[in-house]
Formats: C-alpha cells, sequence, structure tokens
C-alpha cells in the first residue's frame, strides 16, 4: 500500500484545482531491503531507515502513512501521534478495543494532529452517489441495508499462512479486523448505527502451509456476516455486514445495497460503473435503472466523464482528502472525506460485540453516546 501511495503521489497532476502536493521523502521499513523499490522508483526520497524513531525525528516529515500488522498500531501509532507528525493509519486502528482506546486517548491529547482511517472505496463514484442519496433523502423509510466486502485469495488451501492468521499479530476479531471498516464506513458515515449484532462467523481453512515444509493452524475467522439492528430516531431496521476472505468467485469486491419505501440502490465494484437506482411512487410500477455513473469523485480529474474509475484512482482521492485536510484544515474543499478515528473506534465496538455475539450465540445489545464523532 506504500507503493499504491507513491504511485498516486506520482499521478497528483490527475487531479484538477488542488492547491497541495505531497512529496515523499522518508521511508521506513523494517526490512530494509524493502526499500529498495522506493529508491529507485521516488526520487523525491532522500532517506529510508529501519527505525521508525529515526522518521518520526525528521523535520522534514509533515505526516505519516502507517501499515503494520495489528499488534504493533498501538505503539507507533502513539508515538506518530506524540511525534505531532499527521497520521493516515490502517485499520483497525489497534489489534482489540483496549489497544484502540488507548490510540484515541492518545488523539484526544493532541488534538493539533490530524489522524484518519484509510478506507478508500466509498471515493469510488457508484458510492458516492449513493452517499448523495442518503443526504438528499431519497430513499424514504429505510427498509434495510446491505453492505460486504469479499474476496477469494484465500479460498486456496495450499496458499502460505501469513500473519492476518495468526492471533498474535491479527487479533481476534480475524477478517473483521482486516476488512471491517472497509464495510462499516459508510453505514456509520450515514449514522446507522447498530443497537445489537448477532454475528456468525466462520472458520472454513483450519490449516496451511507454513512455509517451511510444514502445515501450521490458522487461528482467526476466514468469513464474518454480522446481522443488526439499526434504531435511529425516526425508524428502525435491519443491516447486514459482511467480510469474506473467502468468497468463491470475488476478487475485491465492495459492494452497498440500500432498500427504501421511496427509492432503492444498489452499487459494487465488481461493476465499478454501473449503479442502480429504484424509483418508487405509491401505486406505480417498480422498474430498475441501470446508469453508467461519470468519472466523478471527491475530487476533480482530468480524465473525462465517459471513462472508467479503478482502484488505484479511488487511492489519489482519498490521498487527496486526507493532504486537503493539512494542508488546508477545515477550509479543505472536499465533500467527503476519510474515515475518521471516531468511526474506527465505533468498528471496534461492534467487532468485540460481534465476538462476545459468536462464542454465546445469542445477540449482543450495544450503546453508541460516548463515540459519537466530534464536529
Amino acid at each position: 500500500m506504500g507503493k499504491e501511495f507513491a504511485s498516486a503521489a506520482a499521478r497528483w497532476l490527475h487531479l484538477t484545482d488542488v492547491d497541495f502536493i505531497p512529496r515523499i521523502t522518508h521511508v521506513c521499513d523494517a526490512h530494509l531491503p524493502a526499500t529498495e523499490w522506493f529508491k529507485r522508483n521516488v526520487a523525491s526520497v532522500t532517506r529510508v531507515t529501519s527505525d521508525y524513531r529515526e522518521l518520526l525525528a525528521d523535520p522534514e516529515v509533515d505526516a505519516v502513512y502507517c501499515a503494520v500488522p495489528h499488534n504493533l498500531h498501538e505503539q507507533l501509532y502513539i508515538d506518530i501521534i506524540k511525534a505531532g507528525k499527521h497520521l493516515l493509519g490502517e485499520k483497525p486502528f489497534g489489534i482489540d478495543l483496549n489497544a484502540n482506546e488507548a490510540i484515541m486517548q492518545a488523539i484526544a491529547d493532541h488534538p493539533e494532529v490530524i489522524v484518519r482511517c484509510s478506507s478508500e472505496f466509498p471515493f469510488f463514484p457508484g458510492a458516492q452517489r449513493i452517499a448523495d442519496w442518503v443526504a438528499e433523502e431519497k430513499f424514504g423509510r429505510i427498509i434495510e441495508v446491505e453492505a460486504g466486502f469479499w474476496h477469494s485469495s484465500d479460498l486456496d488451501p495450499y496458499k502460505t499462512i501469513n500473519w492476518k492468521r495468526r492471533v498474535a499479530t491479527n487479533g481476534e476479531y480475524g477478517c473483521m479486523g482486516d476488512l471491517g471498516m472497509h464495510v462499516a464506513h459508510l453505514p456509520i458515515r450515514f449514522g446507522w448505527m447498530p443497537a445489537n449484532v448477532r454475528a456468525l462467523l466462520s472458520k472454513i481453512v483450519e490449516q496451511r502451509p507454513d512455509g517451511k515444509g510444514g502445515m501450521a493452524d490458522c487461528e482467526t475467522w476466514d468469513n464474518a456476516i454480522l446481522a443488526c439492528e439499526v434504531k435511529t430516531d425516526s425508524q428502525r431496521f435491519p443491516m447486514v455486514l459482511s467480510m469474506k476472505r473467502i468468497a468463491p468467485g470475488h476478487a475485491n469486491t465492495w459492494f452497498i445495497r440500500v432498500n427504501g419505501t421511496k427509492g432503492s440502490a444498489e452499487y459494487s465494484t465488481k461493476n465499478p460503473k454501473q449503479v442502480a437506482f429504484l424509483p418508487y411512487e405509491a401505486g406505480k410500477e417498480q422498474a430498475w435503472h441501470m446508469t453508467d455513473v461519470p468519472y466523478k469523485s471527491a475530487y476533480g480529474t482530468i480524465t473525462g466523464g465517459i471513462f472508467e474509475f479503478g482502484f488505484s484512482d479511488s487511492i489519489l482521492q482519498m490521498w487527496a482528502a486526507f493532504c486537503d485536510e493539512i494542508a488546508n484544515g477545515r477550509n479543505s474543499q472536499a465533500a467527503f472525506q476519510c474515515a475518521k478515528p471516531e468511526e474506527a473506534a465505533m468498528s471496534h465496538k461492534l467487532f468485540t460485540a460481534a465476538l462476545e455475539s459468536a462464542a454465546s450465540g445469542r445477540t449482543v445489545s450495544m450503546d453508541w453516546p460516548s463515540l459519537l464523532p466530534k464536529e
């Protein structure tokens, strides 16, 4: 993902009407040879190190993108924040709820530091279109919501085990920690907070090659289905959130579906140009309308609306939103901002409740007031 950011920075001229540009100057990796790619391909890089403390001591560094296994989030994120560096961190913002609470305390102690969570899929034009429709209240009374992130790379039982299969490095959340913030981002942003959750968690491949000629136990959850009930001041409805590392036929498919009494909509990155909408008037016919959404996201680009938007474009848009906040603060032009740490904290509470539900076989209730985002 560090390489993806470097690629996005190299494409900054793709954006229009922005008054800021990132310059990558310092790269850190515990495995120093991994920095060679940056030295070869990113001319602005002047320093590389295997010790992140050296990076944090570098006065040229204003902001840090940190992508490390979940067990390292707490220490590194807190150290980055205490060093006064703005942070774009990877989900889930801590290996568990306790780690997340420690990170959130550091954020509260340093309000001058901008901290955001990486979640690029809501920057796809189709997702932005649904976000607009929610804001415009085009759905009427919500009937039900479904959102998910599915891929199938782990369907291969001979895939060598990695850190995401270890509780010590990935955490008890399993696929929820790895994929869940992508799924929860928009529902949380819309204010659709689960009042309760019933979780179905699956371990499908029990062992994998250990890379040394033997086999190792897979300790974490492959798939998760969370059946939630959303209660707002005006309505209540069911919401299903699913995170799957083993979903045959899918390669990083992110989707959201919203059904309502006045309109329904579906969007999936499997068909990234198309968004479906069903408007409804009492007594009238029901018909789905399929629209090819134009190449349009949070920030304007040089690309014409008739062309296709892709993953690298969503990365560029997410980074533009983060850099805009650093450069312009509350005057940033983004209509849609990166995932906030408060939203990541909410996902932790949901995933912790899901673990309790799976262990007990019961529906677990949740209370949200203390975690509501602060505007």
